[in-house]
């Protein structure tokens, strides 16, 4: 039920203004309901230790249209970015992101030297093959997240390179060609072009790394331990050579911007940048937090 004001001024003309104000409040447009474009990228998974694999990028996810109600709470999980492997193998993915019901998954870890842990993580893409006593596989990317890491080179060349990272836009190159990292994805949503999630490079022993792919994936290393990918950005991080350790994963970010005929948000946590710009309202974060409209 409405509750109209009961002063002297419910006798007058009412506008539609006045009829807005008295059912829903005067901070929203009459009747209207914004819609938000968002990206999300997840966590970037850790690089691989010992002529390791490259790490996955974090799950790369954009799109137009998102519905949202005003006095709606919407929760923001930045992922953090996978540790680089240590002696003992382990594949590290990175944490998901989450923009209210929309996940993007972390990358997988890059494969490393103890049995078991030879192929790369699934992930939102996948982390690159360990070449030690066996091939190792490059893990498997999420559609309309990212793509698949490389494969490391053959048996008989066992100390050579492992496989790239998958990224946003390309697969992870294999150990037998490259090993670098797959490309990521640009996005203008801040008001500036940025590309994020690139895939880590592989680790190398006798022969040259690879290096990471645009979006923030770590560089791989052949004589030391794997490079980090760039913070914020959802990149994988670089394969370490020989007994070295991989590089550690990016953290994700998460964006959204609508249409600035909209109001500001009425709360937000977790001290997002910002900014009105271009005709949008754009609200970024590094860590998490929550929104409400």
């Amino acid at each position: 039920m409405v509750d109209f004001p009961s002063t002297t001024s419910a006798y007058g003309r009412w506008t539609l203004n006045d009829v807005r104000d008295a059912v829903m409040g005067s901070n929203w447009p009459l009747f209207a309901t914004p819609t938000v474009e968002y990206l999300v990228v997840a966590g970037g998974g850790g690089g691989g230790n010992y002529i390791a694999g490259g790490a996955g990028a974090g799950g790369f996810r954009t799109a137009t249209g998102l519905s949202v109600s005003p006095g709606s709470l919407i929760t923001v999980t930045v992922g953090a970015g996978g540790n680089g492997a240590t002696t003992g193998g382990q594949v590290n993915n990175g944490s998901d992101s989450v923009f209210g019901s929309i996940t993007s998954t972390g990358g997988g870890g890059g494969g490393s030297y103890f049995a078991g842990f030879r192929n790369g993580g699934n992930g939102g893409s996948g982390g690159g093959g360990n070449p030690t006593g066996s091939i190792g596989t490059g893990g498997t990317g999420i559609s309309g997240q990212g793509n698949a890491g490389g494969t490391s080179v053959s048996v008989v060349d066992e100390y050579n390179r492992g496989g790239g990272g998958g990224g946003a836009s390309s697969a992870g190159a294999a150990g037998s060609s490259s090993g670098n990292g797959g490309s990521g994805t640009s996005s203008s949503i801040s008001g500036t072009s940025v590309t994020y999630a690139g895939g880590g490079g592989a680790g190398a022993q006798n022969n040259s790394a690879g290096t990471g792919g645009s979006g923030g994936g770590g560089n791989g290393n052949n004589g030391g331990n794997g490079f980090a990918a760039t913070v914020n950005t959802g990149g994988g991080g670089g394969g370490g050579s020989s007994a070295n350790n991989g590089g550690n994963g990016g953290s994700g970010i998460v964006i959204i911007r609508y249409a600035d005929s909209y109001p500001a948000a009425t709360s937000t946590t977790g001290s997002p940048t910002i900014t009105v710009a271009g005709g949008y309202r754009i609200y970024q974060w590094t860590g998490s937090g929550s929104i409400t409209f």
